[in-house]
């Protein structure tokens, strides 16, 4: 009798995860389907019945009725952006959180106190210093500009610094014994014992970056650094009446991000289950 509870409990917990998973992938299902769909069911069907390429090619380049938008150079660009300045941020993490974790040094409290403290502001207030700098240097629509703004995270050396706090002391003299510097235990010891956290923290950064859209809409004037977030949001003025290219360019920005918490699905897992500790 409690065998056949516990399969019909089982049973339950299987159908109600099916479902709630079900429903977390179906915007994506929906913006896949629609991208295909033909256009007189865009938006008209939960389920499109008729499917064709037109909105794919429509959005590369085979426009009839609007100027064909730079699709590709946008997703070159954002490519570029998104993959420098993440890994700026983690390089700055890293070395920012092991001084702060494994080196004694005056002020250190101070600053570990001001990355918190400043953890605590949105970001939107430094919207508009941030543009003025950028401006005044020259910088506005370069990539330069796009990823000097972006490339310090005050999250990802909190990240690093509570992970690299947990490895012995005694490792780091260890190596110092045997002649290895500050940045040699770093990159030669430390890092290597920080792939799942590593792991995390450059999906979160990547997915942020590359999904970015306020700053890069004020820096970017040109096609030549437009990136796909930008390019989206204009289709809503000229390119508005053609919705199934617009669900092609989401599932572009959308795919890659995907295929990326695919591969590292395991070392994702791993370090998550520190960051929950």
């Amino acid at each position: 009798m409690v065998g056949r509870k516990s399969k019909w409990g089982m049973a339950v917990r299987y159908t109600l995860t099916t479902l709630l998973l079900l429903v977390m992938i179906y915007p994506f299902i929906y913006l896949v389907l629609n991208s295909f769909a033909a256009w007189n069911q865009v938006d008209r069907k939960v389920i499109p019945t008729e499917f064709t390429l037109r909105s794919w090619s429509w959005l590369f380049g085979n426009a009839t009725t609007a100027a064909p938008a730079p699709w590709i150079q946008a997703f070159i660009n954002t490519i570029i952006v998104a993959t420098i300045a993440t890994g700026l941020m983690l390089l700055f993490a890293i070395m920012v959180a092991y001084a702060l974790a494994k080196i004694n040094f005056k002020g250190k409290a101070f600053v570990n106190n001001a990355i918190l403290f400043q953890m605590f502001f949105p970001a939107i207030i430094l919207l508009i210093p941030q543009f003025l700098m950028i401006t005044n240097v020259g910088l506005l629509d370069t990539y330069a500009g796009m990823i000097i703004p972006t490339m310090l995270s005050m999250w990802a050396i909190f990240m690093y610094t509570n992970f690299f706090k947990a490895i012995p002391d005694t490792l780091i003299e260890a190596a110092k014994l045997d002649g290895a510097g500050d940045m040699k235990i770093l990159f030669r010891i430390v890092l290597p014992m920080s792939k799942s956290i590593s792991t995390v923290i450059f999906l979160f950064l990547f997915t942020d970056r590359w999904t970015n859209l306020l700053w890069d809409l004020i820096v970017s004037k040109s096609d030549s650094t437009v990136t796909l977030n930008v390019l989206i949001s204009q289709m809503f003025g000229p390119y508005a009446t053609y919705p199934g290219p617009m669900y092609a360019a989401s599932v572009v920005l959308t795919l890659p991000l995907i295929i990326l918490f695919l591969f590292f699905s395991k070392k994702f897992q791993e370090g998550m289950q520190f960051t929950l500790k």
